[in-house]
């Protein structure tokens, strides 16, 4: 009786290893698979270039944020269309990062944080994983002045 008891326990926290390792890979793939939209967007960013930003976000994605006092809201393609294929000016002196991504089954949020020389962006990204590939489905945003020297 005691060896069973003892073989069982062995089995079950096998069971327990192997179900754990499977659903951490697969976590972990889930994750990387959901920072392609992320990266793309911050490639945007870098290049100037609006189709990173069209292969990014999905074609229903809203972008809002206050500026100036005001509401601002704006579809994907308009958020795309800004960007002239050309990096900024002071693009050596910018710098982007995913700060951190969660992800839930097919539903997460990423945030990154763009520090450029006037200002820090902080972006709230919310994911959403379409048919094989994940994409931004909605952006909100601050940005904060940085105190002039």
């Amino acid at each position: 009786m005691k060896k069973l008891l003892v073989v069982s326990f062995v089995a079950i926290f096998g069971l327990l290893a192997i179900f754990q390792s499977t659903n951490g890979s697969s976590m972990a793939t889930s994750e990387a698979a959901a920072r392609v939209p992320l990266d793309n967007y911050i490639q945007g960013h870098a290049t100037g270039n609006g189709d990173f930003m069209r292969k990014a976000f999905h074609t229903d994605a809203k972008i809002m944020a206050f500026r100036d006092g005001k509401l601002m809201n704006m579809t994907a393609e308009e958020f795309a269309s800004r960007f002239n294929g050309k990096p900024a000016a002071d693009e050596a002196q910018r710098k982007r990062r995913i700060e951190n991504v969660e992800i839930t089954g097919n539903a997460g949020v990423g945030k990154i944080v763009l520090e450029y020389p006037a200002v820090t962006s902080t972006d709230y990204m919310s994911l959403l994983k379409v048919g094989d590939e994940w994409k931004i489905v909605n952006k909100v945003f601050y940005a904060e002045p940085k105190a002039k020297p």
